[in-house]
């Protein structure tokens, strides 16, 4: 039996068995550490709801949900006030999914969440690499003193991996010292995914973890995000991107940012539920 409990909402046809399953949903609705407009808690509940409203299949890899068994167990309840212990929940319940055999795929909240979950990989796969989708680069040491941030959620994972296997995408926002221990340090590659095919032919074979922060998108596209930066990519930009990852062993994967009452049009709520189903399909047809 399932040591998680199946939610009353899932992500469209995210009902599988969990014994049958291969990739493990969970959300993190953490926005504790925002640094501008706060909000990316209602991210996960908000997107499984609107989910209903979009189609199984998708026509760019000719595949469909329903054909895969996929479990959705559903959102962290998370203290407030406590960071640490909001990224032991998430480290605990990566760990769980991971030591069962099957891939985690967490749905943020805001983006410092993919340290807990990377607190887990790591140890279970300590050659892992790790693309990163973003707008900012996340690489401070510390946001006003404070080391944990979603303004230095980067920097710590290369504390754990080594900033050699970080490779960072679409990035156009952060501070000088940011950008030069990049350019320095990180595979860096800003303003842009045109860089990923050729990144993705250096890990064939190698432990993957892929992070997703919405707002690499420009905000014309995604305005439903806490700190939204002009001159992003398109979403066929990214998905373009993703596509290109085909074949690799993606053994962990996040997406995060949304925060659904930003853009009451819901526009920015389905973009994130559309790149959702194609991340779940590029992993569950890498079979």
């Amino acid at each position: 039996m399932s040591p998680l409990t199946l939610p009353q909402t899932t992500f469209i046809a995210c009902d599988g068995a969990w014994e049958a399953a291969g990739t493990v949903l969970f959300g993190a609705p953490f926005d504790g550490t925002t640094s501008f407009r706060p909000g990316t808690r209602f991210g996960p509940s908000a997107v499984r709801l609107d989910s209903d409203g979009l189609e199984t299949y998708s026509p760019y890899q000719d595949k469909d949900l329903e054909d895969y068994a996929i479990f959705d167990s559903g959102d962290l309840d998370l203290p407030f006030g406590d960071t640490e212990a909001v990224l032991k929940a998430i480290e605990d319940r990566t760990r769980t999914i991971l030591e069962a055999g099957k891939r985690p795929f967490m749905i943020g909240g805001e983006h410092l969440v993919t340290l807990g979950s990377m607190r887990a990989v790591a140890q279970v796969y300590p050659a892992v690499e790790v693309l990163h989708f973003d707008a900012h680069a996340d690489l401070r040491e510390d946001y006003l003193g404070v080391a944990l941030s979603h303004a230095t959620v980067m920097r710590r994972v290369a504390d754990l991996i080594g900033p050699d296997r970080l490779h960072q995408f679409g990035i156009r926002s952060g501070t000088r010292e940011e950008f030069a221990f990049a350019k320095a340090h990180t595979d860096f590659h800003p303003f842009a995914v045109t860089a990923v095919a050729a990144c993705a032919q250096a890990l064939q074979g190698k432990p993957v973890y892929l992070s997703v922060d919405m707002d690499v998108l420009d905000p014309s596209i995604f305005p439903g995000t806490g700190t939204p930066e002009a001159g992003g990519i398109s979403w066929r930009d990214l998905l373009g991107a993703l596509l290109q990852l085909r074949g690799l062993n993606i053994i962990g994967m996040d997406v995060n940012e949304l925060s659904p009452h930003y853009d009451p049009s819901g526009v920015s709520t389905a973009v994130y539920g559309k790149t959702i189903r194609e991340m779940l399909l590029l992993v569950e047809s890498n079979k």
